[in-house]
């Protein structure tokens, strides 16, 4: 097989990172997914986070494993949904990121015990979901946020 020397450029790591992350969302969105979308969402998430990893910084990494997780609590996969969740607040918790991902990071693991079947611990995240969310200083962005929260069981109480 012959090797293909073309160099992937710090823009070209960018760019693969921002449309294959868009592209995830158009699969996650999609109520009508096959088995093959949902591989293809696997692996196209996966690979926007490799992507990230080459010219990221910790946000971003965040980001991509909150994506992640939430492709695995769609194919309803806790075991790796729960990993994915747990990597992204640990992110948030080393590198200071608060806010809107943190947030998030919490919606995710509320969402990925949820799926689990293990409540307490849901229950635990939401409460912490919730509580970050009001943290959250735009406007536009704490209504999203909990607007995204009220489509986890018990998020909109």
């Amino acid at each position: 097989m012959p090797e293909d020397k073309t160099p992937v450029t710090p823009a070209m790591h960018r760019q693969l990172g921002v449309d294959l992350f868009n592209y995830t969302w158009t699969l996650i969105d999609k109520s009508d997914r096959s088995p093959d979308e949902a591989e293809t969402m696997i692996h196209a998430a996966h690979a926007s986070a490799y992507h990230w990893r080459q010219v990221g910084k910790p946000l971003n990494f965040a980001r991509s494993d909150w994506q992640i997780s939430r492709v695995y609590v769609a194919l309803n996969r806790p075991e790796a949904a729960l990993y994915h969740a747990q990597h992204c607040l640990e992110i948030c918790e080393a590198e200071g990121i608060g806010d809107f991902d943190l947030a998030f990071s919490y919606e995710a693991l509320a969402r990925s015990y949820a799926i689990g079947a293990q409540q307490d611990e849901a229950q635990k995240y939401l409460k912490l979901a919730r509580e970050a969310g009001e943290e959250i200083k735009k406007e536009d962005d704490r209504n999203y946020f909990f607007d995204e929260l009220a489509t986890l069981p018990g998020g909109d109480d």
